[in-house]
């Protein structure tokens, strides 16, 4: 699967989106050949290469030779229908625009079809949202993924006159959105841009797993008056196919009264319940009275029925929990032939190459049967080559 990393370290807006994802590589005359198709005219886009802060960056300007009337969502879904652009890029652009027509219906209290665009209509923005569109398809990413979004105070004009930042639409493109505050007086994260997102975007948070191929900045207009670079980081890659969840909940309590006899007991149901791991650990706890530290690693999903089992089956009457990243190595289960017959292992993707593991229970038994000692059974699992390795298929 491709994915995209959108780092919106300096917010995000249309021309930058563009930007990006020309420096990352998309041709300029695979860009200009599909806008074509939207049979607009009277505009010359204009690409530069620049840097700030040392960073090579592509800035695009769109310079309008005549003026361009203001455009309703229906007028502009006639002219995606009419177009000949291809019909993956036609279903991004009106998903952008969609996303735009329901946030300022909101915000100006009409129907969506109604709303009469008017810098969002001009055919700037237009060239940005089916530029974006036309980028993601020749990339062919599947799955866009951005960072929290940084929003900042003060005002800016527009065709309705004066409004506070962030814009009204930018606040209603943003529900839902993790978001953070900055105390920046210039507007970093625009209507277009957030539209962008909010109209291609699976998912919001870190770095997702990837290996990554390609990376495009695209530049904004304006310098910043804090310092930083108006750039858009888009970071192009395959994803690393990690199954196990990459943020999860540890649970831990102190217990000094309980009888460790039963925590085989407590363990089974615990993993039965979902858990991801459990540990017990003595600790030393106050007057000098010896304890143990029960942790458990859960899915956020499965953690509060966690935490009833703890509070039922242990001495415990309070509980810690605390949300945390992990990373885990991609891996797949299957089995390899040795000398002893077939094992089941695992196959984890490291950062030096794909390793085996064997399994346990699966040596366990074939040392049972063998009569032989169970660490012979582990040499001969590191003896297989990872070119045996067969994936396990389910069903």
């Amino acid at each position: 699967m491709i994915v995209a990393y959108t780092d919106a370290f300096s917010g995000i807006s249309g021309d930058m989106f563009l930007g990006a994802l020309l420096d990352a590589g998309l041709p300029v005359e695979i860009l200009n050949k599909e806008l074509a198709g939207l049979a607009l005219h009277g505009y010359q886009l204009q690409i530069a290469k620049t840097d700030q802060h040392g960073l090579a960056a592509t800035r695009i300007t769109i310079t309008i030779s005549h003026d361009h009337q203001h455009r309703t969502f229906r007028t502009i879904k006639d002219l995606l229908d009419k177009s000949t652009l291809h019909p993956a890029v036609k279903e991004k652009s009106l998903a952008i625009f969609s996303a735009l027509a329901q946030a300022e219906a909101q915000v100006h209290g009409c129907p969506p079809d109604d709303v009469h665009f008017h810098e969002v209509g001009a055919v700037d923005a237009i060239i940005d949202i089916v530029g974006a569109a036309i980028g993601l398809h020749y990339f062919g990413i599947e799955q866009l993924i951005a960072s929290p979004l940084p929003l900042s105070r003060g005002w800016v004009e527009c065709a309705h006159g004066r409004l506070p930042l962030p814009a009204p639409a930018v606040c209603e493109l943003v529900k839902g959105m993790p978001v953070y505050g900055t105390d920046l007086a210039q507007e970093l994260v625009t209507p277009t841009g957030a539209a962008i997102l909010k109209g291609c975007c699976r998912s919001f948070g870190p770095f997702p797993p990837m290996r990554i191929n390609r990376v495009g900045y695209g530049a904004g207009s304006r310098q910043l008056a804090d310092g930083r670079p108006n750039l858009l980081r888009l970071v192009i890659g395959t994803a690393a196919q990690v199954e196990e969840i990459q943020e999860v909940e540890v649970i831990e309590t102190h217990l000094d009264d309980w009888q460790p006899e039963g925590f085989p007991f407590l363990s089974e149901q615990l993993f039965a319940k979902g858990a991801l791991d459990v540990a017990v650990i003595p600790i030393q706890m106050k007057k000098g009275r010896p304890g143990f530290l029960l942790r458990v690693v859960a899915d956020p999903a499965t953690a509060w029925e966690l935490k009833r089992c703890i509070l039922t089956e242990s001495t415990a009457i309070g509980l810690r929990f605390r949300r945390e990243g992990r990373w885990t190595l991609p891996r797949e289960t299957g089995t390899v032939v040795t000398s002893l017959g077939q094992v089941a292992v695992k196959k984890v993707e490291a950062p030096s190459g794909d390793i085996l593991y064997p399994e346990y229970e699966d040596c366990r038994r074939l040392a049972l049967e063998k009569g032989i000692p169970l660490q012979q059974v582990y040499r001969e699992v590191g003896r297989a080559s990872v070119a045996n390795f067969r994936k396990k298929h389910n069903g």
